[in-house]
C-alpha cells in the first residue's frame, strides 16, 4: 500500500517561552514491511538528529529566544506491504529488554488477576490468548476519550474501565509481559476512511519460536497452520492485527519511550497543543 503522510503539531503559549528542547520521533521506523520513500520535517530551526536506546530515529530541537507558538510538521510517502499481517523473526534488540515493566506498565492486583486468566492459555497457544486477551480488553476498555492523559499509568487506566489506544497499548503490553511475552508500545499512523486523525498507538509482542492457533484468528488465516515466532502487532483498540495500514514511528517499553513529541521549556505559562494527522492511500506520482 501507498500512503502520503502529513502530521502537523501546534504549540500555542500564553506567555513568550523563553527556550525549549523537543524531543521528536516523527521519522517511519523502515523495516520489514515499510519502506520509506521520501520523508522530511519542517521545523523552525535545525534540529540534530541521533538513534534512541529503542533504534528510533530521533530529532532533537532546541530553541532559544521568546516565541509564542511551536510548530512542528512531519511529510513524506511510504510503502507497506500488502500481505497478512506474520510475526518478523528479526530484531536488533535483544527480546527480554521487553519482559521489564516501565514507569507507565507497572502492574497491580487488579491487573495481575486479570492476565493470570489467560495464562494457562498462553502456555499451549500463545497468539490464540492474546488475541482472546485482546478481545476481553476491547469489552472490559471501551473507547472513550476524557478519562485518561499521556501520563495516566496503565493500572489507572484499566480501573477506570475507559481509555485511548495509548492506554489500550500499555495495558495490553503489561499483560503480556505478565504471561512471560516479550512485548512493546508502538506509535505511528493508521490509514483509516477518515481524512483528518491522530496519531495511533498499539502493541506489538514477541511470539514464541513454536505456536500453534486453535482459535479463529483475526486476519483471516487457517488456525490449523499455526504461527511462526516473532514480532506481530495487535491493534487492541481496533481489534485487530496490525497490517499494511499502520506505519511504524517508534518503540519502546511504554508511552514515554515511544512518543512522537515530548519536550521541556522555560517560560510559556499555559500550553494548548493541537495537532493534525493526514494518511492517505494513493500511488507514488501523487502529491
Amino acid at each position: 500500500m501507498h500512503l502520503h503522510i502529513s502530521h502537523e503539531t501546534v504549540y500555542d503559549y500564553d506567555a513568550p517561552v523563553a527556550r525549549s528542547t523537543q524531543y521528536l520521533r516523527l521519522t517511519p521506523r523502515a523495516g520489514r514491511g515499510l519502506r520509506v520513500l521520501h520523508w522530511h520535517l519542517e521545523l523552525p530551526a535545525p534540529a540534530s538528529a541521533c538513534k534512541d536506546a529503542f533504534g528510533n530515529t530521533m530529532h532533537v530541537l532546541s530553541l532559544d529566544g521568546p516565541r509564542r507558538d511551536i510548530v512542528l510538521r512531519a511529510v513524506g510517502e511510504v510503502d507497506t506491504s500488502d500481505a497478512p499481517p506474520t510475526p518478523d523473526p528479526e530484531d536488533e534488540l535483544p527480546a527480554p529488554l521487553f519482559l521489564r515493566d516501565s514507569p507507565l506498565t507497572r502492574a497491580d492486583e487488579p491487573l495481575r488477576q486479570f492476565a493470570a486468566s489467560f495464562a494457562d492459555a498462553a502456555t499451549a497457544d500463545a497468539h490464540g490468548a492474546l488475541l482472546a486477551l485482546m478481545a476481553a480488553l476491547g469489552e472490559r476498555m471501551p473507547y472513550v476519550r476524557g478519562y485518561t492523559d499521556a501520563a495516566t499509568p496503565a493500572a489507572q487506566a484499566f480501573a477506570t474501565g475507559h481509555g485511548v489506544c495509548q492506554d489500550h497499548a500499555q495495558v495490553f503490553v503489561c499483560c503480556a509481559r505478565l504471561l512471560g511475552l516479550p512485548a512493546r508500545y508502538v506509535s505511528g499512523y493508521l490509514a483509516t476512511d477518515f481524512e483528518h486523525v491522530a496519531s495511533h498507538a498499539w502493541a506489538e509482542v514477541r511470539l514464541p519460536d513454536a505456536t500453534t492457533t486453535a482459535t479463529a484468528a483475526t486476519d483471516g488465516r487457517d488456525a490449523s497452520h499455526g504461527m511462526a515466532g516473532g514480532w506481530l502487532g495487535y491493534d487492541i483498540s481496533n481489534q485487530c492485527l496490525a497490517d499494511g495500514r499502520y506505519v511504524k514511528l517508534a518503540i519502546g517499553a511504554d508511552y514515554l519511550d515511544a512518543c512522537p513529541v515530548r519536550g521541556v521549556r522555560t517560560g510559556g505559562g499555559l500550553e494548548t497543543m493541537r495537532a493534525e494527522v493526514l494518511v492517505k492511500p494513493g500511488t507514488a506520482d501523487q502529491q
